[in-house]
């Protein structure tokens, strides 16, 4: 599924996004629309030119070998039928991976936490492991976790400059959380979270 183009020039002032970045565990009842998806994805994981043959991304990544996979539990997304999305870097699309209420499922997979159901969107990291170790060995597994913080920081500013909410997690149950995208856990695993949706009163965003 194609997502609409993001915005990639102006927007909000860096300062003031960072001054007002906060962990928020709880959101309103309205879903996000399409466009703030496409935003968000962008922001933390997408395209922003190439060098020679490599694509270049908005989060950075040690030798720029982007293990970080994004994906994602749409609970309450206009124009998107609810379920488990993985999104594609190349084309800054979606592909369906599950359909329907996922709710219950993304909430047990990271450790019962409410906003985990309670969020109009979840996203999900993943890490493919090998994509970095082949270079830098053992210490590669410290790369992939600064990686996927990189990304998880750039969704959280994102989110402050669509007036929205987010939180992260990294408490998660990891079978159930591999469990539920068809991960082996080994090769790919799920190592982050970030609950994002709207503030739950008028003018928490400013």
């Amino acid at each position: 599924m194609s997502l609409p183009a993001p915005v990639t020039e102006g927007g909000a002032g860096l300062w003031g996004i960072l001054g007002r970045r906060r962990s928020v565990r709880s959101y309103g009842e309205q879903g996000l629309k399409l466009e703030a998806l496409s935003q968000l994805l962008w922001a933390a994981a997408g395209a922003s030119g190439r060098a020679g043959d490599t694509l270049l991304r908005t989060a950075p990544s040690a030798g720029a070998l982007f293990p970080i996979e994004t994906y994602l539990a749409a609970h309450h997304v206009e124009g998107l039928p609810p379920g488990l999305y993985h999104y594609q870097v190349t084309d800054h699309s979606l592909e369906l991976l599950a359909e329907g209420n996922q709710r219950p499922a993304v909430a047990a997979a990271a450790l019962d936490q409410r906003m985990a159901a309670d969020a109009p969107l979840v996203l999900i990291w993943s890490a493919v492991f090998g994509r970095t170790t082949r270079k830098y060995g053992a210490r590669g597994y410290r790369y992939v976790y600064l990686d996927a913080g990189h990304m998880a920081a750039n969704a959280a500013l994102a989110a402050v400059a669509l007036g929205l909410a987010s939180c992260q997690m990294a408490a998660l149950y990891d079978e159930e959380a591999n469990a539920l995208l068809g991960l082996d856990g080994e090769t790919e695993s799920v190592i982050y979270m970030t609950s994002i949706g709207p503030h739950r009163h008028p003018g928490a965003a400013l």
